[in-house]
């Protein structure tokens, strides 16, 4: 086969995706947007449609799709709508250190019903005084006997008051760092859970972020995540392999407008002639694919290296997301243009793609962040 042709398969299940996304997700995005509301009908249908499953491994419950299959029912989702890809892609985070590090009984507890979309997942690590400094956190998780008690608070956490778990990094060594940091499953109906402060946003306004309150919640020890004192370690393996992810959801919207906008020129006439016959626009539709087109391929190369656990995974994960978020705000800006005045209007998507766009140029770790994490292990010759 040619290098850089996906088999059959990721083909088929991009079809089913593109058919899931257009039909039960694309119909409920406005209103999602205008009304601020997690589209709960797009989510029945992303899970009536079976194909969450294939996230998680096989004997927790999932069908043990690889990365590349995560990455393209992301995009395909982002295409259409930006907040129902984060009810796709949050879970599936916000399980990841329960999958690689939680013990057996942790993951039979958890994942098989995240999987099939019983329940929903979140993944709490940023605080007011910790964003890009996640050693500076002040959550503390105390032991009690059999238990742990956490107390503090989170925020900026994607899926706040939706989501029936939380993985919630916690302080258990105060004095020791980003080596006194260790990891948690939480239950949202825990007695000292609670939601506090939801966030009124620019963009993805159909998915809810706010504060999590915590206070004195007692869990019992079970719900460690893997060991004391490796929290941190969780956190960055988790976000590296989640950034090709966003990178993904980033390659959706841009995909998403440059589609609108090339429907809208070959439809719309001035001086006597549709404005796809001009060469000043048809050069920026060129440009926008090529962008889109390099992105993409750059997110599936990450994809590949988190799949083969190579070594490699950060800086190319760095670059995926630096590269595809940074493409998705030039794409659906230039496609707002292309729309002139009506791209200004809600009455087409692409302002909301281009509100939409914009986040995914800040969390999982800000783009300038990215560029440390490319630059220092460049310079260090990795």
């Amino acid at each position: 086969m040619p290098p850089f042709v996906l088999p059959e398969e990721y083909e088929e299940f991009r079809a089913a995706a593109r058919r899931l996304a257009e039909t039960g997700i694309e119909p409920n995005a406005r209103a999602a947007d205008a009304d601020a509301a997690f589209p709960w009908a797009s989510f029945e249908a992303y899970r009536g449609s079976g194909l969450g499953r294939a996230l998680y491994p096989a004997d927790m419950g999932g069908d043990g799709g690889d990365w590349l299959t995560y990455a393209i029912l992301v995009e395909e989702v982002a295409r259409v709508c930006a907040s129902s890809s984060l009810f796709v892609l949050i879970s599936r985070l916000g399980m990841t250190p329960v999958i690689r590090w939680g013990s057996a009984e942790l993951q039979a507890r958890t994942v098989p019903r995240v999987a099939s979309g019983e329940c929903q997942a979140s993944y709490c690590l940023s605080e007011p005084r910790a964003g890009s400094d996640v050693a500076a956190m002040s959550t503390r998780a105390k032991r009690d006997g059999d238990d742990w008690i956490l107390t503090g608070a989170k925020i900026w956490i994607t899926n706040a008051g939706v989501s029936d778990f939380y993985t919630v990094f916690a302080k258990t060594d105060p004095d020791a760092g980003h080596r006194g940091i260790s990891a948690f499953v939480v239950e949202a109906d825990r007695p000292g859970f609670a939601i506090g402060k939801l966030e009124q946003k620019m963009g993805v306004r159909g998915s809810p972020t706010g504060e999590i309150l915590l206070d004195d919640v007692r869990i019992p020890a079970a719900n460690l995540i893997g060991e004391e004192g490796r929290g941190f370690g969780y956190a960055m393996t988790a976000l590296d392999s989640s950034r090709p992810i966003i990178g993904a959801q980033a390659v959706g919207i841009a995909q998403g407008a440059l589609d609108s906008a090339r429907v809208y020129v070959q439809e719309r006439s001035q001086f006597g002639k549709h404005l796809s016959e001009f060469q000043g626009l048809q050069f920026m539709l060129a440009d926008m694919a090529t962008q889109v087109e390099a992105a993409r391929m750059l997110v599936y190369r990450a994809c590949s290296l988190v799949d083969a656990d190579h070594p490699g995974v950060s800086r190319t994960a760095a670059m995926a997301k630096l590269f595809a978020s940074d493409t998705a705000m030039r794409v659906t800006t230039d496609a707002v243009q292309l729309l002139g005045g009506a791209g200004y209007t809600t009455e087409f998507p692409v302002e909301r793609m281009m509100r939409d766009a914009k986040i995914t140029q800040i969390y999982e770790g800000t783009n300038q962040i990215q560029r440390v994490v490319i630059a220092k292990q460049l310079l260090a010759g990795s």
